[in-house]
């Protein structure tokens, strides 16, 4: 809360009540869509000096952009919509922010109290809808309750582990006549969210990397989310062990560090895989040991113990076993790992790892990145990411879509700082790169917010480049327009024997993408030549007074390697499409 105490003023409406909730909690910026249910909030709403309201073109494109908002800034993001359909199309931004961590408010309007449950006009459950993929939901039907049900929302988004909230607020609690207090205090007796970790679970943690010989720190989104990159940093570097960081972690650790073996997982780097799997105990730091970074649960990394921290207790143990369980922040957590690492180092007993790092140094560098230019002269998509990495910066932000697209600007794009890569992880929803990164933007408006977007992705959600125009949100979108569903595409080629049934999305005819960029107010540029690529991203990056829209017409059978086929053993992962990685662990 920003506000604390509060004493009765005036008499006023629930509606202007919850907008003054919602400048006391810290909201100023709100991503939503007027209708009939929340209506009486959009009246006292206009009034607002300290909250911009940004009308978007649909519900779902106000919960990715309030998503995008959150992630770039590291508060909580707020979206709005009525009731009935316009809170069901928030679903998969909650869906997908509860999946991803990340701080929401979704404030819905519901129909009148006396109609609840009558399948009125307009009417959805979207309490009971929402309660699985929420960390908490309200529904508010007393307007006297609408300030302490706004405190208590932010707060419960913003710790612990954070997550979307509901707040389902009946028009009849808007139009009621009540008085404002914002609360003092919060009264929340279940909800105690364990921060700082168990001293003897430390020391444990401490006694097993001080005694293994192929320990590797395994980093998830949890380091992001609790502001630990520069303690993770001092704690790699104290230790040398190396570091793999999952596909949510891009950006906890820098790129460029010679400890750093990239993302691992079903399209993780080969040395990343290889260091888990080969590894005798696994560090995991605020990560959930999701089925695409173990593969095949059975066969994961056999031989490793586990230290398993995360602020969520519910996650230690769900996947993996974990012999070192420490609940609680991850900074936290990664300080008294370093204070007591310290202590021991002080009298002579630090850990032995010099076998298995240059190890993995010869995987690294046996096996990097890499990609085959197309033979016909076209444009490999590979090759569009690496220039925009090189000519946008680290300083940027970089918000992606879903599928091959989303792969190659995890590996290809070299990432240096926390929040400067934002995609959907865990709900893999397609759509959500352009109002993400409209919400990046609105958030960081002197960053430079570039969307990666695939044509099956961009067609999904691109209407927001209408709200971008209007509001003067001058995001950049890399199309990489390969004419497909990519990923399923690939998939089809790999496993069904090439039987492309329903993945042609003929985009490099319809729609034109200049024109689509063009109509909306934005101004549409393509791109369709290796030699043209770095001319193209310049052009973009100089305009900064409108959107900016880049088709980049790449080669349409590129592919996204590594690759560990699903359900299978991350040991069979596949460097390229008929190699496959062989290692001798007699150097280790």
């Amino acid at each position: 809360m920003t506000e604390q105490g509060g004493i009765a003023g005036a008499a006023m409406t629930g509606a202007q009540s919850l907008i003054k909730s919602l400048e006391s909690a810290g909201a100023t910026d709100i991503f939503g869509i007027p209708g009939g249910a929340i209506l009486p909030a959009y009246d006292p709403l206009m009034d607002s000096t300290r909250i911009r309201h940004i009308l978007v073109r649909h519900e779902q494109g106000a919960g990715h952009a309030a998503q995008g908002y959150a992630a770039a800034t590291g508060r909580v993001g707020v979206c709005m919509a009525t009731s009935g359909p316009g809170a069901t199309n928030l679903v998969t931004p909650l869906a997908d922010a509860h999946m991803d961590s990340v701080p929401l408010v979704a404030v819905t309007g519901q129909v009148g109290a006396s109609m609840i449950g009558t399948d009125a006009f307009q009417e959805a459950d979207i309490r009971g809808i929402t309660m699985p993929i929420t960390k908490h939901n309200f529904l508010v039907t007393d307007p006297a309750d609408i300030p302490r049900t706004v405190a208590e929302a932010f707060h419960i988004a913003s710790t612990g582990r954070p997550g979307p909230v509901l707040v389902d607020v009946a028009k009849s609690a808007l139009q009621a006549m009540t008085s404002f207090q914002w609360p003092s205090e919060l009264q929340l007796p279940g909800y105690r969210p364990v921060t700082r970790p168990h001293g003897k679970q430390i020391r444990e943690a401490v006694r097993l990397i001080l005694e293994s010989r192929r320990p590797v720190l395994y980093v998830g989104g949890g380091v992001i989310r609790s502001r630990a990159s520069a303690a993770l940093l001092k704690l790699a570097e104290a230790t040398g062990m190396p570091v793999v960081t999952t596909l949510m972690a891009r950006g906890a650790f820098p790129d460029s560090h010679p400890q750093h073996l990239g993302m691992p997982g079903m399209h993780g780097t080969v040395a990343a895989v290889a260091g888990l799997q080969k590894s005798d105990l696994i560090i995991s730091l605020g990560a959930r040991f999701d089925d695409r970074v173990t593969g095949n649960l059975d066969s994961f990394a056999p031989n490793a113990k586990v230290i398993h921290a995360d602020i969520d207790p519910a996650e230690i143990g769900k996947n993996r076993y974990a012999d070192v369980p420490i609940v609680g922040d991850c900074h936290e957590v990664i300080t008294e790992l370093i204070a007591l690492l310290a202590t021991e180092a002080d009298a002579g007993h630090t850990g032995d790892y010099e076998g298995w790092v240059a190890f993995l140094a010869g995987v690294k560098k046996t096996y990097p990145l890499g990609y085959d230019t197309p033979a016909d002269g076209s444009l490999a998509p590979q090759y569009v990411l690496e220039r925009l990495s090189a000519i946008a910066g680290p300083d940027s932000i970089y918000c992606s879509g879903v599928g091959q697209h989303q792969m190659w600007a995890a590996h290809f794009i070299d990432y240096e700082k926390p929040n400067t890569w934002i995609n959907s992880g865990g709900l893999g929803t397609m759509g959500y790169a352009v109002p993400s990164a409209m919400g990046a933007k609105v958030g960081m408006p002197d960053t430079t917010v570039w969307a990666i977007d695939g044509d099956g992705c961009f067609q999904m959600t691109n209407q927001e480049l209408a709200t971008c125009a209007i509001n003067d949100i001058p995001i950049k979108v890399a199309i990489i327009n390969n004419e497909s569903l990519g990923m399923v595409r690939q998939w089809q080629t790999l496993f069904y024997n090439e039987r492309y049934s329903n993945t042609d999305l003929h985009s490099k005819r319809i729609p034109d993408f200049v024109k689509l960029a063009e109509a909306y107010g934005c101004i549409g540029l393509s791109c369709e030549s290796p030699e043209d690529v770095d001319t193209t991203i310049e052009k973009a990056m100089s305009i900064n007074d409108q959107p900016v829209v880049v088709d980049f017409r790449v080669h349409r059978d590129a592919m996204v390697w590594p690759m560990v086929a699903a359900g299978t053993s991350n040991d069979e992962i596949k460097y390229a499409r008929d190699l496959a990685p062989q290692f001798d662990e007699d150097d280790i």
